[in-house]
């Protein structure tokens, strides 16, 4: 009998210091929110994000701003998202290339930008194989051709990427183990400028999500020598894999939502419900399908696994590329 006084007053201190979180969680949002892309704009990132947060925005009732923010393959937006309040005002549009850069990071001796721990996955818009492309007067007409130049001229082909283990620099790569080939890399800021400088000449080649050449293949500038896909893509069917080629190569460019690992639950919930609705919206599927990436939406906890997934893989791609200069 004498403890439930106590107990009473426990549970009355309880209810006290709770009563404030709920009701912020509730008030959530009352301000701008603010969706970093790590890379400039142009590439399937910003390409997804936009009209993303133009929905989420709508859901929220309050403005979802994109804020640009590239280099390092995507590193330095995603560790400024790691490290940046975990009040749901900060959010991240990644690429796959989250999986790879802290493992790269070790890998050179660097100080890791983040670690996957510290950001939290909300929802999977797309997952993509990428495509190798090339000017339309580059004189390859297939994915042999290109690899056969390549081993006739060893380091003379040279290709563009979004940085060092990015997901444009990883899939080229692989082509290049498995080819038995040596190709010159040069790392961009992002895939956008990557595309403008392989547009302008100088340089031979990119591999990139559909989503960022297929507009510059329709207006007959670019053209498509295979993907890293295992069958037939449905906006590019007359596009050959690189396992139908004969080069066992396979890769998938993803892009996904994220928020600080320290986000309250009521509000990573109510952030996931408006990703959700964005991934649901009509507008929104007709831009990213427009763009040649369709919406391959995957909720928070079977996103969860595919990342895991793709960790697993991408580790061992990173070990077998080995320490970039």
């Amino acid at each position: 009998m004498k403890n439930k006084p106590r107990r009473a007053l426990r549970s009355a201190l309880m209810v006290c210091l709770a009563a404030p979180l709920i009701s912020w969680a509730q008030a959530y949002p009352n301000r701008a929110i603010t969706m970093v892309v790590p890379f400039p704009p142009g590439g399937l990132a910003d390409i997804v994000a936009r009209p993303v947060a133009e929905a989420m925005g709508r859901e929220l009732g309050q403005p979802v701003i994109i804020e640009n923010r590239g280099g390092a393959g995507g590193g330095i937006g995603m560790g400024l998202v790691a490290k940046a309040k975990p009040d749901g005002y900060t959010l991240l549009m990644a690429l796959s290339s989250y999986s790879v850069i802290p493992e790269a990071d070790a890998l050179v001796g660097r100080t890791p930008m983040y670690a996957l721990s510290d950001l939290r996955p909300i929802a999977r818009y797309t997952a993509d194989p990428t495509v190798l492309a090339v000017r339309a007067d580059a004189p390859w007409q297939s994915v042999k051709d290109f690899v056969e130049d390549a081993r006739k001229r060893p380091g003379a082909i040279n290709y563009g990427s979004s940085g060092n283990y990015g997901t444009m620099h990883v899939p080229m790569e692989i082509l290049a183990q498995v080819a038995s080939v040596k190709m010159t890399h040069i790392p961009f800021t992002g895939a956008g400028p990557a595309v403008v400088a392989l547009l302008a000449g100088q340089i031979d080649a990119v591999s990139t999500g559909p989503a960022t050449v297929l507009q510059h293949v329709k207006a007959g500038k670019l053209r498509l020598l295979g993907h890293w896909g295992s069958g037939p893509l449905a906006s590019m069917p007359d596009v050959t894999s690189l396992k139908d080629a004969g080069f066992n190569a396979e890769y998938a460019q993803w892009s996904g939502l994220f928020i600080p690992s320290g986000t309250p639950d009521a509000v990573a919930q109510r952030l996931r419900g408006a990703a959700r609705m964005a991934a649901q919206d009509a507008k929104v599927r007709e831009v990213i399908q427009n763009s040649g990436s369709p919406v391959l939406y995957q909720d928070a906890p079977d996103f969860e696994k595919y990342i895991q997934a793709d960790v697993r893989r991408m580790v061992d791609v990173v070990k077998r590329i080995g320490k970039v200069e």
